[in-house]
This record gives C-alpha cells, structure tokens and sequence, in this order.
C-alpha cells in the first residue's frame, strides 16, 4: 500500500514539475524576449583578409572595447529615389533638401528599434555610450568577453602574413538575435587591423603653387565671392597647430575665421598626419579665404570613422573635404555600407562630399592589379583625381594633363550609378573630377613650421571643397540651392566650358582622354564659367 500510494503521488506530481518548467521558462522569455531567439549572421562582418592572417591567441577577457552599431535605414527605397530626385537639375524637387531633424524622422531607425538594440547590448553588459541624432549609430563599450557574448564570435589576435601587422579581429561573422538582426547593419570596432591614410605627403622645400596662382589658374578670380557666410566640414584623423595655419595666412596676406575643433570620441593627439591636416585647411582657405572651417578630429578606428562621419552629416554644414581613405578590399563590407548610409544622408541633405581619390594610381591596394580607393569610390561621394598643373607668370593656366598618381579605376563593390549609366562600364568609376595634385606643381604649405611643397590628391579634394563654398555663396545671393550632392549635376556639364577635360597623361591602367576617363575624370573646374552655366549669372 505504502509502496503504491509512493506511486500514484509520483504520478501526481510529475506533471506539477514539469509544469512548473515551463512556467519558468515563459517567465524568462516574457522577461527576456530575445533569449530565445535564433541567432542569425550578420553580413559582410569578417574582414577580407583574415585567412591571411596567423591567429596568435585569445583576446583578454578584460580588454576594454568600444563599438558603433550602426542600423539600418526605415524606408531606403525611398531615401534611395528621393536622393536621385533632390540632386537632379532637371527634378522639380531639386535643391529641396531634408534637415537633419526631417532626415531622422523619415529616415532613421525607428525609436522601437533603437530600444531593443540598446535594451539587448545593456542585457549583455554593455554600457550604451550614446545614441547618434539621426537614429542610426548606438555607442557602446564593455570587456572583450561581453562583446563576443553580445555579437556570438570569438576575439583573437592576428597577424598579418603580408604585411606582418599585428592586430585583433572577431574570428568569424558576428550574430545577433533574429529580431535584431534585421535592424543592424554593421558593428564597427571589433577589430582594429583597417587604419585609413593619407598618402605619403612630399614636401620639399621649393616655391609650390600659391593661392594667387590657383585663383588665377581655375578661374576663381573671376567670381565676386569669397566663401564669406559658408562652412565646410574638414573630415580628420589627426590634429593641427593653429600657428602653421596663422603663417600660411600671414604670407599670403589672408584673413580668415579662426578653424572650429570638433573631437569626436575624444578626438586624436598630434601625430603623423599634422601635415595633412594643415594642407586640407590651407587649401580650402586659398580657395574660399572667408569661409568658416570646422575640423572634426576622430580616432583613426572603424569606430571613430563612423562616429566621425556621423558626426559631420547631422552638423548641417554644406560642404566637407575628405582626404583619408584607403582601399576598398581593406574593409569590413559592413563597414563601409555604415558609411555608404551617411553619405546618402548627407545627398539627402545637400550636403557635397569630396574625397580624394588615392596617390598609387590605379593600383590602390598596390597589389600589381587595378583597384580603386573608397569613400571616393561610393556612389554618393564625388572623387576626386589629380593632375599635373602648370601656372604662367600671369597666373593663367597654361597647360593641365593628367598625373600619374591620381587614383581612379572601377570599383569592386559598386555598379555604374545613374549618372555614369551612359558611360559603357556597368561599375561605380572614379574618379569624377580633378585639380592640381602632382607634387611637381602641388601647393605651397606650411607646417611644422616651415613652407614646403605639398602634392597628392588630398590637396585637390579640399581645392574643391573651396570652390563648392563660393558656389554656395552665389548660389544663396541668386536664391538658388546649393551645390548638394555634386556627381549628377557634374556630368551634365561634361563637355562644356564650366569643366576643364583633361586629355593626356596616365595613372598606370588607364590614360586620360577627351571626355569622361578614370585619370581625371570630368577634369577641373573653371569657377567663373562652371558658375556662369550652372547659376546664369
């Protein structure tokens, strides 16, 4: 009898307990929605060249990291055509450019996303650092081994087996969440193996070309502007000495605003780069001497690119000069389609972006084959070649070929935008356009307290950028809108007078020629006339 009734209240009592599981488990789920979720793998989140790598060992459990996740657009069909219409002359949209506000509210993530990815990264203990005003970038930080919880890889340390770098990586694609996963686009900072450059800058110490002379070369002397009331954003990934910049100034008998310092996750000491930074300023100053400069200064990290880039694109400032970069096999695919989202933000806005288009040719990654650099090489960007200018002692511009360092080739990742449909490539080519960048005929700059000559596409891209700022100001004057996006206007003027086309020289694989090629692209601009054609004054 003892032994049965052991029995039946068994009997009884299992069901209770296995109920009692479930329970359990329902209140961990309502809890917890996402803990039972599938995970599900995150695209183009292993960096290409980590096969070539050795892996060396584990990354410290207790390693502090940061990242930037960035997510992905509400509507992007429809960012994607509004872009096109908003930067087309001929679209009765044109110039009708969204706010940064009206960019987020259409454009960004929803607020319901961005609570789940912040209330998932804190579950895994991670602290969100902030959230970007566009909806679209969540900072945050923790120890390596809450990271490889929170994103499903492990951290190793690597190195290179071509270049003997030493670095970190995730050993595999990130995961997330399958309701999560949809809403992230990229994860940047896992790693740090990717640092972009500016081309080994040569400076010698000889007369380089002087504002006087690009004023007169390209026409600018014939516009009654001078940037005065316009801003440009300078994209950097190192710092300045404002002193070099006042003798630049003080030689050339300029007055302009004092640069603005914005630090981004903390901003970078002075290093390598200074050179770079005070010729993209002292360019751009040549150009447009009124116009207000806001240097932005990140980490050079994927994480502090992104965070800079969106930095710049919610600021409203109109024109930006980018002279960093590096190739596109280099990157994370996720990565660099984080910062295709800001550049397409930044289209929406009306906001031109000029990025240099590389200085090794068309050989960027420098691998004996063709390859182009990126951001140049994003559709929504406008690159920016070089070529060898020569200046009379009348300041006119007597002849301008082609230099054989100006990047430009097809690129890997991007097709044939509309603009460039007719063309006969079915991908993204670059450069777009081009200024004086051969160091035979570069600039004239100084920095480290001395003047040199400095060369390279990174000074045609802030040349450029100084010329968007006084089209800008008579554009405003004549109540017109500004520049904007800058690559489907560009090619309708290819062929007139606006744009000086290049027709000799070679960076390597390819050779300018009458019309669009991928030395110089559409060629230089003529201020007065570019103005004249676009604006009809």
């Amino acid at each position: 009898m003892v032994n049965k009734s052991i029995k039946v209240a068994v009997a009884v009592l299992a069901p209770l307990a296995v109920l009692g599981t479930c329970a359990a488990v329902m209140q961990a789920a309502n809890a917890d929605p996402v803990a039972l979720q599938p995970r599900v793998t995150l695209a183009g989140s292993v960096l290409p060249r980590l096969a070539q790598s050795a892996r060396i060992g584990d990354v410290p459990a207790d390693k502090q990291l940061s990242v930037a996740v960035s997510l992905t657009p509400s509507n992007s069909k429809e960012l994607d055509e509004f872009v096109k219409q908003v930067s087309d002359p001929r679209s009765p949209v044109y110039g009708k450019y969204l706010t940064p506000e009206q960019f987020t509210a259409k454009y960004g993530a929803s607020q319901n996303q961005v609570d789940q990815v912040t209330t998932y990264l804190k579950s895994k203990g991670l602290t969100v650092d902030s959230v970007a005003a566009n909806r679209l970038i969540v900072d945050a930080s923790g120890p390596a081994s809450a990271m490889e919880q929170t994103f499903g890889t492990r951290l190793s340390t690597r190195r290179d087996a071509r270049t003997g770098q030493e670095y970190y990586a995730n050993d595999s694609a990130l995961s997330l969440p399958g309701n999560l996963a949809s809403a992230v686009s990229d994860v940047a900072g896992l790693d740090n193996h990717r640092k972009l450059s500016h081309p080994p800058l040569r400076q010698r110490a000889v007369r380089g070309v002087t504002p006087a002379q690009l004023n007169g070369a390209y026409d600018v002397k014939g516009l009654n502007a001078t940037g005065a009331g316009q801003q440009v954003a300078v994209f950097e990934l190192d710092a300045f000495q404002q002193q070099n910049i006042d003798a630049y100034d003080k030689q050339f008998g300029l007055t302009p605003p004092q640069p603005v310092v914005k630090k981004v996750d903390g901003g970078v000491a002075l290093g390598e780069g200074q050179t770079e930074v005070e010729l993209d300023i002292e360019a751009i100053q040549a150009i447009a001497p009124k116009a207000q400069l806001t240097v932005f200064e990140g980490p050079n990290s994927s994480r502090g690119v992104i965070d800079t880039y969106a930095a710049i694109v919610n600021s409203k400032i109109p024109v930006v000069s980018i002279s960093w970069g590096g190739p596109e096999e280099a990157g994370s695919q996720a990565d660099l389609k984080a910062q295709d989202t800001l550049y397409k933000q930044a289209a929406a806005q009306g906001q031109s972006l000029f990025a240099a288009s590389g200085d090794s040719g068309s050989d960027d990654i420098g691998n004996g084959g063709t390859s182009v650099d990126f951001p140049a090489s994003d559709p929504f960007v406008t690159g920016t070649g070089g070529t060898h200018l020569v200046v009379s002692g009348t300041n006119a511009r007597t002849s301008e070929t082609g230099w054989d360092g100006s990047g430009g080739g097809n690129s890997v990742l991007f097709s044939a935008p509309d603009y460039q449909a007719d063309l006969g490539n079915k991908a993204r080519m670059v450069p777009d356009i081009a200024a004086d960048a051969d160091p035979a005929t570069g600039l004239a700059v100084f920095s480290k307290g001395q003047f040199g000559v400095v060369g390279g596409t990174s000074a045609a891209a802030p040349q450029w950028a100084g010329f968007a700022a006084l089209y800008n100001q008579l554009a405003s004057a004549a109540g017109k809108p500004n520049l904007g996006f800058a690559n489907p206007a560009l090619y309708k003027l290819a062929g007139t007078a606006a744009l000086h086309d290049i027709t000799s020289g070679s960076n390597g694989a390819f050779t300018a020629a009458k019309g669009y090629d991928r030395v110089t692209g559409l060629g230089s601009f003529d201020a007065a006339k570019f103005v004249q054609t676009m604006l009809g004054t």
